[in-house]
């Protein structure tokens, strides 16, 4: 993971006794044996570093992906949802393939002293899909020059109480990761369809 990613990581397990152990390529992890559990927070959905990950197993193995999933990926490894900014909230979403993993997920975080909330294993998992919709219905707006997006920012933080304004969280997310969630998610429900204006701003 980058940088954000390790400090946010550290931050979260900052009272459990772990060591971490931060490599810098996918290829350092062949030299690596004696991890207790793995986690690639830079996860592309590639085939060459899915069969590179397999080889961890039986060990927990946690991947940052919040799109594609573990029926997709087509091995028993365990979803997080690590979107720049995600990592920091008080409780992990995680996704598993099967209620055998359970178990095991349950004493991985335990030891990492890090509350999570298991949520099925679909595209975006259930917050990336809300915070997407919130996100693109603000460009909406936005593009109906209904408001600007500094005082659709202010509006959503004062009038429902949100940490962060829809702009806000789609600069801090990535409206890349944002706009990719909402084309895979339209594939099978046209109401996830993207803002014409949050096309026009990835261009």
């Amino acid at each position: 993971g980058d940088a954000r990613s390790q400090e946010a990581i550290k931050a979260r397990s900052a009272e459990a006794k772990v060591e971490w152990i931060w490599l810098k390529t996918l290829e350092e992890v062949d030299k690596t044996t004696e991890g207790d559990c793995y986690m690639d927070l830079d996860f592309v959905f590639d085939q060459q570093r899915i069969d590179r990950l397999a080889l961890l197993l039986p060990r927990p193995v946690l991947i940052n992906a919040v799109l594609p999933t573990l029926r997709e990926i087509g091995q028993p490894f365990i979803r997080i949802n690590g979107w720049p900014g995600f990592l920091k909230r008080p409780i992990a979403e995680v996704a598993v393939s099967a209620r055998e993993q359970e178990q095991k997920l349950l004493s991985l975080f335990d030891s990492l002293h890090w509350p999570f909330q298991l949520v099925p294993d679909i595209a975006g998992m259930i917050s990336a899909r809300i915070i997407s919709m919130i996100v693109n219905e603000a460009y909406f707006t936005f593009e109906a020059k209904t408001s600007t997006k500094d005082e659709i920012d202010i509006a959503m933080k004062l009038g429902t109480n949100y940490p962060k304004g829809p702009f806000e969280w789609s600069r801090e997310i990535g409206l890349k990761n944002i706009y990719e969630l909402l084309m895979c998610l339209t594939k099978s429900d046209g109401r996830y369809r993207p803002s014409p204006a949050m096309a026009l701003e990835l261009k």
